[in-house]
């Protein structure tokens, strides 16, 4: 059986991705979390260490989702 731990976000943000994700396949706000760190992990995992390129391309799509300011 998997184990999960909490990960808090402002409301505003949650408000804001359960807007984003409407007519997607993401059911909620924790599926598009799960997806998105799972995507930086293995991206990570296959090159080694992230370029500073990669990680601002990462940041820039997350910025753009609403996680960062």
């Amino acid at each position: 059986m998997t184990e999960y731990t909490t990960v808090s976000i402002p409301k505003d943000l949650a408000e804001r991705v359960e807007e984003t994700i409407e007519g997607t396949s993401f059911t909620s706000t924790s599926d598009l979390v799960r997806f998105l760190l799972r995507s930086i992990v293995i991206q990570h995992q296959r090159e080694g260490q992230l370029t500073e390129a990669e990680f601002t391309e990462i940041a820039d799509q997350l910025r753009d989702l609403g996680y960062l300011k």
